[in-house]
């Protein structure tokens, strides 16, 4: 991991900027979908593909529904659920 020297702080809702460099070098834009996640003491953030599950953030075997994917694993859960609930 390349160590950048730039320090933000955190504001009293608890957002931080991501400076304009690394979000021009990431091609990070105003409404990308960033996921957050933790790796030991470090706390990360990634910028997920355009396509990717809405629950799991998977990439492989996509299917849209009304303009947010799901991959098929998922898709399958949900739709047992589906039955399941139908038939109470």
């Amino acid at each position: 991991m390349k160590n950048t020297g730039i320090v933000r702080r955190l504001d009293d809702l608890g957002r931080v900027v991501i400076p304009m460099e690394i979000r021009k070098t990431r091609d990070i834009k105003e409404g990308d979908p960033i996921e957050i996640y933790v790796e030991g003491d470090m706390i990360c953030l990634r910028k997920m593909p355009e396509k990717s599950c809405g629950i799991c953030g998977g990439t492989d075997n996509l299917v849209e529904v009304d303009g947010t994917y799901i991959c098929l694993e998922h898709a399958y859960k949900l739709l047992k659920r589906v039955e399941e609930v139908k038939r109470c």
